[in-house]
């Protein structure tokens, strides 16, 4: 089955002027093309079955007319639509078909056409969208002129009635579109509203107007599509449709705008951080220290340039010991001390709200927040969740957050009831010793004494709608966890810019202390 995901649809539409010679050549110009960026592409035709599409009337006396006469002088037989659908597949790239009546649909299927295409136009033509839903073919519709409950309506149809995939194309139907028709953040709103299909962008612009596929890229468009012709010394292009070398620069542009998009994450890049190393300060010893000593801020200053092997000032813990001797202005060159439990229950906290804040879940600056470390905040990353309260009455809501990888230990509740709700991820686990998964805006119900567990591949986000929450109502298989203060397995902060708790901070100077008594 051809993928709706990262694909060009080249739309031939009536450029191949009657000609299956003419058409054939776009095919073959198209797939060069394809070929030489290595792009998942596709060949969008246009059926009509003409001589039922057009009244009989009009059929003659059409002048004036817009289109009509164009469609009936751009006529190919079957046979002929079949030889260019070959062609298509036998370039590697995938067909498609915009049919605008229902026995052109039927010809779709007599022709083995992989995707079918709505057309703008047609996307409120219900006895059309009934006979493609029932092709049983994945499909894409387009968007030009149809406002956001139109579309509801289609998705809605396509959703409950068709068994493939489908996507949708946001669309503008002026010929050609100008910049300031473009309305590009559309497309997110578009992929907001619609985040289980596909949706591309569809370009009706200027042929040299290459800016307008670099905002649609921004967007993360899953399919982008343009109209394509070859001119000739007979044939010459619409004002929206590109010729193989405009097409050819159209893509490249949309490749390296991907390119530049680059990740969602911020990686760490090796010419950036040497960049950023030649600025930085290393640590330099301001008087003579022994190994052995305890390095602490009054026995070193900051200065640039930081030597191979030296600890910069933002790696600079006052917990270092000194593994030789240091003359004053030598730099230290020390691996860098573990910066205690308070670090990392801070970075854990600034990693968790940008996870929610990213995936457009806003719980304001000063909830309370459960940090849950079962096993200790050094494998937080392995067994752990982030908890959020938001109330907890005679009903109780929770906000829970878990990152790739992570797993929360069996337990059970005596007393409360919970329904889990995932708002963002997907989850799995066992309730009552049978596996789940959910999946977003699924629901689970976790009835008292039910065992369960929890965790994910992909990160989640997760509502805990329940009875009242009370400590100590949890039981955990391993009775480790149940021998264990709550404190020593949860850390609360009353909001996301709270003070360390004392027992953390206490810890962190009773074991620096000790390090400076060394």
């Amino acid at each position: 089955m051809p993928s709706l995901q990262d694909i060009y649809i080249f739309e031939m539409a009536n450029n191949h002027q009657g000609s299956v010679e003419h058409g054939l050549r776009i095919v073959k110009e198209m797939g060069a093309i394809a070929k030489k960026h290595n792009i998942n592409a596709a060949v969008k035709l246009q059926y009509r079955e003409l001589d039922s599409f057009i009244h009989p009337k009009f059929q003659k006396e059409n002048e004036g007319i817009k289109h009509v006469g164009r469609f009936l002088e751009t006529r190919l037989t079957s046979d002929q639509f079949q030889e260019i659908i070959d062609a298509i597949h036998a370039e590697g790239m995938v067909s498609i078909v915009t049919p605008f009546d229902e026995a052109s649909v039927q010809q779709c299927l007599d022709h083995s056409v992989q995707i079918l295409k709505v057309a703008s136009c047609s996307a409120d033509d219900w006895p059309l969208l009934e006979a493609i839903k029932n092709a049983n073919k994945p499909v894409i519709f387009s968007s030009g002129g149809k406002n956001l409950e139109q579309i509801d309506a289609v998705y809605s149809f396509f959703k409950r009635h068709l068994q493939q995939p489908f996507g949708l194309m946001h669309c503008v139907g002026t010929y050609p579109t100008q910049p300031e028709e473009v309305n590009m953040n559309v497309l997110e709103e578009l992929k907001k509203r619609y985040p289980d299909i596909p949706v591309g962008y569809s370009g009706h612009e200027a042929p040299d107007n290459l800016i307008t596929v670099s905002t649609a890229v921004a967007n993360h468009p899953d399919m982008l599509e343009r109209h394509v012709g070859v001119p000739t010394d007979t044939i010459t292009l619409n004002k929206y449709s590109m010729n193989p070398a405009e097409v050819d620069k159209w893509v490249e542009t949309a490749e390296i705008a991907k390119v530049m998009m680059g990740q969602h994450d911020k990686p760490e890049n090796d010419v950036e951080l040497k960049s950023m190393d030649e600025l930085a300060r290393g640590v330099w010893a301001k008087r003579p220290i022994a190994k052995g000593e305890t390095i602490t801020r009054e026995d070193v200053f900051f200065a640039m340039p930081m030597q191979p092997g030296q600890i910069s000032s933002g790696k600079f813990n006052h917990n270092v010991v000194a593994t030789q001797d240091y003359a004053p202005d030598e730099p230290i060159c020390e691996q860098p001390a573990d910066k205690g439990a308070g670090y990392e229950l801070r970075r854990i906290l600034n990693e968790f709200r940008g996870f929610l804040l990213a995936h457009d879940i806003s719980i304001g600056d000063n909830p309370t927040i459960e940090i849950s470390h079962h096993y200790g905040i050094e494998n937080f990353r392995e067994t752990g969740a982030l908890l959020v309260d938001v109330i907890n009455r005679n009903y109780c809501k929770k906000i829970l957050g878990q990152l790739p990888g992570q797993k929360h230990p069996k337990h059970k509740h005596e007393i409360k009831e919970e329904t889990f709700h995932i708002l963002w991820g997907s989850m799995k686990g066992e309730l009552d010793g049978k596996p789940y998964e959910l999946k977003q805006g699924e629901t689970m119900l976790v009835r008292p004494d039910q065992w369960h567990t929890f965790e994910t591949d992909t990160g989640v986000i997760f509502e805990e709608i329940s009875t009242t929450s009370i400590h100590g109502d949890s039981t955990y298989e391993d009775d480790a966890i149940n021998q264990m203060s709550r404190d020593q397995r949860k850390t609360t902060f009353k909001g996301w810019f709270d003070d360390l708790p004392a027992r953390v901070q206490n810890t962190e100077k009773q074991s620096t202390e000790k390090g400076e008594a060394a």
